[in-house]
């Protein structure tokens, strides 16, 4: 088998990944949503809080990584933080007001580009395609896991 970028799996994921992400920077700019702040939305959109450590791990990416995104976040009046009263170490990361008037319009634009990236998929197709990916991302996750990453 000759590997092209067709043939793997990896490289058509990242490459789908890459262009889902171009298109929500595009028309998510004018709310001054990031796409980086995806994971931060979607964990807290209900009015939740969480630690940074609970929002990195739920966004499967490092405590640096994490640290910077909610940094970034905090300067565009997105989150606010209060000590953890559980937890005088730690802090809880809550949407202010601004952001959560923004998860509607957010949530428009993901059903917009999903519905306009699966458009040539059948609903069993659509359902099909999720739960292979699903899959696939279950199978990553236990890899990762078991090398303690």
């Amino acid at each position: 088998m000759v590997l092209t970028r067709e043939t793997s799996a990896g490289y058509m994921a990242n490459w789908a990944a890459r262009l889902f992400s171009r298109e929500l920077e595009r028309q998510l700019a004018p709310t001054g949503i990031a796409p980086a702040y995806m994971p931060v939305l979607f964990a807290l959109a209900d009015g939740s809080t969480l630690t940074q450590k609970e929002l990195a791990r739920r966004a499967a990416v490092e405590q640096p990584t994490m640290a910077a995104t909610l940094k970034r976040m905090e300067r565009d009046g997105m989150i606010h933080r209060r000590q953890d009263p559980g937890d005088k170490r730690s802090a809880l990361v809550a949407l202010t007001p601004l952001a959560l008037g923004k998860v509607e319009t957010v949530e428009r634009v993901v059903s917009a580009i999903n519905a306009l990236a699966l458009e040539q998929l059948d609903a069993g197709e659509r359902q099909q395609f999720l739960g292979l990916l699903g899959r696939v991302i279950a199978v990553l996750e236990a890899q990762d896991a078991d090398l303690g990453s």
